[in-house]
């Protein structure tokens, strides 16, 4: 299909320009780190740079997969630095921040994918903010439980993982990724950590119909997932995947509310939603 331009953007998906974001910029540039707002080009980056906040990306800024939708550059990954997870943790309190997202490239030619380097990045944080709350949202270290399990026991606050779409489309929107497999790692999660928060993330847009949504949904409440955040897929570059469909506002209340009904502690569903953003009020981890 080759209709994406003309699909006219709507207005609901505009977003605002915000001026103030260098410093946040600066900050990053300064220790060396890439964050997955800017390689991932998320509309939302000015809201979030200007506030400050950022979703850390880990790992490099090659990754080992090509997923459809996503912007990072798939190449052979950089080796590990053993400096990262500390820059991160000091980038972290330069910028004041009391929430702290951690992502990565997918990183399949490590043995545990990276799992390590998510824990001592989390460790980091732990010493430097003692008191901030630490989500990390990482890929399905090819299913490798150990790998999750040490990452786990670091103890973040917020464990996520994004299933991304529908199990029908995942040959064409995560060719490498299996949908029965990101289902049992945040199953896992579960079971091994209860008091972590657990969540995960959908695009639309792609094809998918309201139905196959709804089974997605029901499927992360049966794994006992905590909470979920439903988005917009927009086209990063003209080399990946086309949007389908601008789908309207009332149909992401429509699923806000029955995945309330499903029983997820905790639900954000609105076109320009994406998966960490806000996640420090989204989630009610605020300043006692």
């Amino acid at each position: 299909m080759n209709t994406e331009f003309a699909l006219r953007l709507p207005e609901w998906i505009k977003t605002k320009s915000f001026a103030d974001i260098h410093g946040t910029k600066r900050i990053l540039r300064n220790y060396g780190l890439s964050t997955v707002c800017e390689e991932a080009r998320c509309p939302n980056i000015g809201e979030c740079f200007s506030k400050p906040t950022a979703t850390f990306m880990i790992l490099g800024s090659k990754c080992t997969r090509n997923c459809g939708f996503c912007a990072v550059e798939h190449s052979t990954p950089e080796p590990l630095d053993p400096d990262e997870p500390e820059r991160v943790a000091l980038a972290a309190k330069d910028m004041g921040l009391k929430y702290v997202v951690i992502t990565s490239v997918t990183r399949d030619d490590l043995p545990d994918g990276g799992a390590e380097q998510f824990t001592r990045t989390v460790s980091a944080i732990r010493k430097y903010l003692p008191d901030a709350k630490v989500e990390v949202l990482t890929p399905d270290f090819k299913g490798n439980i150990s790998a999750l399990f040490s990452l786990l026991l670091s103890g973040p606050d917020v464990y996520n993982h994004n299933v991304e779409t529908i199990p029908r489309l995942y040959p064409f929107v995560r060719p490498q990724a299996n949908y029965s497999r990101s289902l049992t790692i945040l199953k896992y999660a579960r079971e091994i950590a209860p008091e972590t928060t657990t969540k995960s993330g959908l695009m639309l847009g792609l094809g998918e119909t309201l139905d196959e949504v709804i089974d997605v949904l029901g499927d992360l409440s049966n794994v006992n997932c905590d909470s979920v955040t439903i988005g917009q897929y927009l086209r990063p570059s003209r080399s990946n995947l086309p949007v389908v469909e601008y789908v309207k506002p009332e149909i992401f209340e429509k699923l806000r509310l029955i995945a309330l009904c499903m029983g997820f502690k905790h639900v954000a569903s609105s076109p320009l939603v994406r998966s960490s953003m806000d996640a420090e009020n989204f989630l009610d981890f605020r300043e006692a």
